[in-house]
C-alpha cells in the first residue's frame, strides 16, 4: 500500500478517535476533570470546550472538500494534543501516587510516547507535512 492510502486510512482512524474523544468530554466530563491539573482556570468551561475543539477538529480532518480546511484541523489538533499534555503528566503523577498505581506504568509511559506521534500524525494526515517522506507541503 502506498503512503497516500496509509495517510488517508490513519486520518480517518484519527479523525474517529478525535471524534470519540470529543464525545466522551462532552458526554463524561467527570472523567477529565479528575486529572486536570489544579491550576487551569475554570475546568468545567475548559473540558466542554476541548471536547467542542476535537469535535470540529475532527470533522475538519476528514471532510474532503477542502485541503485548506483539513490542514487548518490537522494544525488545530496537533496544537490541542501539545496543550492537553499538561493533562497526561498530571494524571501520571496522581497515578503513580495512588497506592495501587492507578492505570500503571503499562498505561502511563506508552501515552508519554504517544503524545509526539499524535501531533506528527495530525500534521502528516493533514497533509500539512511530509516528513519522513518527503519535504514540507506549501499551502496555498
Amino acid at each position: 500500500m502506498n503512503p497516500k492510502h496509509w495517510r488517508t486510512i490513519l486520518r480517518w482512524v484519527l479523525a474517529v478517535f478525535y471524534f470519540a474523544a470529543g464525545y466522551f468530554h462532552l458526554t463524561a466530563p467527570h472523567i477529565f476533570l479528575k486529572i486536570m491539573p489544579g491550576w487551569v482556570p475554570f475546568p468545567d468551561a475548559v473540558v466542554m470546550w476541548t471536547g467542542i475543539a476535537e469535535l470540529l477538529g475532527a470533522v475538519g480532518l476528514a471532510q474532503g472538500f477542502s485541503q485548506r480546511l483539513r490542514a487548518a484541523a490537522a494544525v488545530g489538533l496537533a496544537l490541542y494534543a501539545v496543550c492537553v499534555f499538561p493533562a497526561n503528566i498530571n494524571h501520571f503523577i496522581m497515578d503513580m501516587a495512588r497506592p495501587d498505581h492507578g492505570m500503571g506504568l503499562g498505561y502511563h509511559v506508552p501515552r508519554m510516547f504517544a503524545q509526539p506521534l499524535i501531533v506528527w500524525l495530525a500534521l502528516w494526515t493533514g497533509q500539512v507535512i511530509d516528513w519522513p517522506m518527503r519535504r514540507a507541503v506549501r499551502l496555498r
